[in-house]
């Protein structure tokens, strides 16, 4: 059994301030920016970063579906934490500045994987899937920031 870890980054036109907000409303950007791979989200608790507790059931592969239940840390500027309830899953998004009317965001998911043979597809395969889909979210995030200006 070791970590998995999967990284993906986008840059997105727009102040680090206004990409982060974004990112962190959970009971309105959030939920638009989802790709399809995202399914039963809901706001539980709060819904603007820090304090927010957020469900969602998450469709990695065709067979496999993640029932996630969240809960959202800011633990410095420009940083959200989401913590799983129900996993060991913890993904970090990230937002600094990059270059003027722009912001760096960077997502890191984090997770103890399976051991054995089923483990070594998990570190193989899950990091690049799971990339696929940040990449969608970010693309919408974008996009949706764009729109907002």
């Amino acid at each position: 059994m070791g970590q998995v870890e999967a990284t993906t980054e986008r840059i997105v036109a727009g102040s680090p301030e206004d990409v982060f907000d974004a990112l962190a409303d959970y009971s309105g950007t959030r939920g638009r920016v989802l790709p399809e791979q995202y399914s039963e989200y809901e706001v539980r608790e709060g819904g603007d970063g820090q304090g927010t507790l957020v469900h969602w059931k998450l469709q990695a592969t065709s067979k496999r579906v993640r029932d996630c239940l969240l809960e959202v840390t800011e633990p410095t500027d420009g940083q959200l934490v989401e913590k799983d309830r129900n996993s060991s899953m913890v993904t970090t998004w990230t937002v600094t500045p990059a270059g003027e009317g722009q912001a760096r965001v960077v997502v890191t998911s984090t997770w103890q994987g399976a051991g054995g043979i089923g483990g070594f597809f998990e570190r193989t395969f899950a990091p690049k899937g799971l990339a696929r889909i940040y990449d969608a979210l970010l693309a919408n995030l974008a996009a949706e920031v764009a729109k907002e200006k």
